[in-house]
């Protein structure tokens, strides 16, 4: 996204809302005098969004450079944990998108007993396009690091779209813990 305005301060925080070091990925905060000071006539999601000191809290987890520039990688509440890795769905998504026979996809983090989370793969492919499950899989593998290559992969006619255009990951995830709660 680049440099902020001179009117809007920026930064990178941890969980605990400390500055986080250059290059490392943590969640965009925002301040300034043309920032909202909360929801309206929401006072739970504005106390959620904007802390004591008045930063805004965007949802984004980010990376700042040493020129202060920066770099959206995920929503935080797309990300997963895998194995005590953090896991960004939109980083596998763009690999999967790389593959020609892919129209659509979406990674989520499933529940899984050993690991917590396991990334599933939601794919469709485009009309006429075939591909295997080990082949897209070697794709990632190429490309990804081994523990962000998606444990299960599901191909779809169509994912859940909402009336803005995005993909409704939280129906997905709702989808596979219904179907791992009925096969148990």
């Amino acid at each position: 996204i680049g440099r902020p305005n001179f009117f809007v301060d920026a930064r990178v925080v941890d969980e605990h809302n400390q500055p986080m070091a250059p290059g490392q990925i943590g969640e965009l905060v925002l301040r300034g005098p043309s920032m909202c000071s909360g929801y309206f006539n929401d006072h739970e999601a504005s106390a959620e969004g904007v802390d004591d000191e008045g930063w805004f809290h965007t949802g984004d987890l980010a990376t700042m450079d040493e020129q202060q520039y920066f770099t959206i990688v995920d929503r935080k509440k797309d990300m997963f944990i895998s194995g005590g890795e953090n896991i960004y769905p939109a980083e596998i998504e763009q690999v999967i998108y790389r593959h020609p026979a892919i129209e659509l996809c979406a990674v989520v983090g499933v529940p899984d007993e050993r690991w917590g989370e396991v990334g599933k793969a939601f794919v469709v492919l485009r009309k006429g396009e075939t591909v295997t499950s080990d082949e897209l899989r070697a794709h990632m593998h190429h490309h990804l690091a081994g523990y962000k290559v998606p444990k299960f992969i599901e191909f779809r006619e169509s994912l859940p779209i909402s009336a803005a255009g995005k993909i409704l990951k939280r129906v997905m995830v709702a989808e596979s813990v219904e179907t791992s709660d009925e096969s148990l």
